[in-house]
């Protein structure tokens, strides 16, 4: 295939690849009619002019994630008085956005229906907000957030995640390439890709400082004139079906118009009547390797995000290596297994076959990000951890020895790499899988903004101006807001443990 057919048919020709990517893999952009344009603004949801909200009564924020944090911005930005409330702080260690960095791309082909394409353009569109909060803060902060890395999305044979990627991709015009694993070698030599036939690679994607971003959002939150509170907040008086004022547990009471509630994994603990049997709050293990010294291969920019069966991870950061990071594991040996036939995975193919456009979404055990998806809670799993304040966070050898097998089998030059550090969180999962941005249904003045099924922070920013329009009444688009109403099914019991259970190793 020549070099112009292969760009027609969406494939990054090799001499671009690895010109590229040599150098740098975050300065990776391959140009689209849609960069300039993305989809899922409210300004072209709303004829092409921009919403402009007049000044507000008081709103009070509960919880200084990134999703409460950038609702609590957008809100003073749109002249409301506002302050935001926190147990333990913005970007604290029991937080969901407490970790060292994030990931952000738009490979939503793990998602079902109209739910994946929306999330798939509006993870476009934080991109793009991410990169306008660095150009408004970052100079004055002194300070980036978010580093364009790419990503690469690598597979032994094609499958329907990265199948009905590509056909969002191509319906929207978004920016990707197919890559044939030889350039992938070429271009980036630590990454082992013997087996490896089927690569999609979205140039826009990269990797956002987490807690940084948490703390920044409500620094610059505060500069806008905004206040925040330390404290656990709890409703207090309600009247007329409206909450009147919410007691903290440092003797303060705060009244407001309108209270959001961004709680995050706190959500069935805050509303146990309404979310307790709709909400399940697993924890995700992170594990951090020491890059080699001298070594610079292994950090930004000279090598993208990447993502295998149930793993993800990208480069170390700078100006403060805290070490490539890896989520999700390989198990242990099995026995040999027969080579597969046909289009199997040394036939290196980087022509992708047609999507199967069935209506169940592929990988549904896994989120693309390597986070299980099932809804049942652990019988075994004691109620301690199971609460985002009392939980152990510690990262066992089992769960480090699962992530080292990872990086010995895909990255062999750091198989003896030491542990930098490691990293757990919880993260809630709704009923439905979807986000949550709703009235409580007994409250009328209060907002639920919640359910970030284990992707909500790359969302901060546009979900933040959302959640900010939504209690402003200004988002023009009502169609959007019916898939984030709170689910009607709740999870089903937890299964109590069998016997197999105690050899078999728990998710992730």
């Amino acid at each position: 295939m020549t070099d112009e057919s292969t760009e027609r048919a969406g494939q990054l020709p090799r001499r671009e690849f690895i010109k590229a990517a040599g150098a740098g893999a975050g300065l990776l952009l391959l140009g689209s009619s849609a960069a300039g344009a993305e989809a899922g603004d409210p300004k072209e949801a709303n004829g092409g002019a921009a919403v402009h909200a007049s000044p507000s009564p008081d709103v009070v924020v509960i919880g200084a994630g990134i999703w409460g944090s950038f609702t609590a911005y957008h809100l003073r930005k749109s002249g409301a008085k506002v302050t935001l409330v926190d147990a333990y702080g913005p970007g604290n260690a029991r937080s969901t956005s407490g970790d060292e960095s994030r990931g952000v791309r738009s490979s939503y082909g793990d998602r079902p229906g109209t739910q994946g394409e929306l999330w798939m353009l509006w993870a476009r569109e934080s991109m793009q907000r991410w990169k306008a909060f660095d150009e408004e803060w970052g100079r004055d902060l002194r300070l980036n957030l978010f580093h364009v890395t790419g990503d690469l999305i690598l597979r032994e044979d094609w499958d329907n995640f990265q199948l009905r990627c590509k056909l969002w991709w191509d319906k929207h015009k978004i920016p990707y390439s197919i890559v044939h694993p030889e350039d992938v070698r070429k271009s980036f030599p630590v990454i082992a890709v013997d087996d490896i036939s089927a690569v999609l690679y979205e140039p826009d994607a990269g990797v956002v400082r987490a807690r940084r971003a948490a703390q920044t959002v409500a620094a610059a939150f505060e500069k806008l004139g905004g206040q925040i509170v330390i404290g656990r907040a709890t409703p207090s008086k309600v009247v007329g079906g409206r909450l009147e004022e919410i007691a903290l547990d440092t003797g303060t009471t705060l009244r407001a118009d309108t209270f959001v509630y961004a709680v995050g994994p706190w959500l069935g603990k805050t509303f146990p009547d309404l979310f307790a049997k709709k909400t399940r709050i697993p924890i995700g293990y992170v594990c951090y390797f020491a890059t080699p010294v001298g070594d610079h291969r292994f950090t930004y920019p000279n090598l993208p995000s990447f993502n295998f069966p149930g793993v993800t991870g990208w480069p170390a950061l700078p100006v403060d290596n805290r070490g490539f990071r890896v989520r999700g594991s390989e198990r242990g040996p099995t026995p040999p297994q027969t080579v597969a036939t046909g289009n199997a995975a040394g036939s290196q193919s980087a022509t992708a076959p047609a999507v199967d456009t069935g209506s169940n979404a592929a990988n549904a055990n896994t989120n693309a990000s390597g986070a299980r998806q099932s809804g049942q809670a652990q019988a075994d799993v004691p109620p301690q951890q199971q609460d985002p304040d009392t939980s152990d966070r510690w990262a066992n050898q089992e769960r480090i020895d699962g992530s080292r097998r990872f990086v010995a089998h895909r990255f062999p030059l750091l198989k003896d790499a030491a542990i930098a550090q490691t990293h757990a969180c919880h993260y809630e999962l709704t009923s439905n899988g979807n986000f949550i941005v709703d009235h409580h249904p007994q409250m009328s003045n209060v907002w639920i903004a919640a359910g970030g099924n284990a992707e909500g922070f790359k969302f901060g920013p546009k979900m933040g101006d959302y959640i900010a329009q939504r209690v402003l009444g200004t988002w023009p688009d009502a169609n959007v807001d019916q898939g984030f109403k709170i689910p009607e099914k709740e999870f089903e019991p937890p299964k109590p443990a069998t016997p197999a259970d105690s050899t078999r190793r728990k998710p992730d």
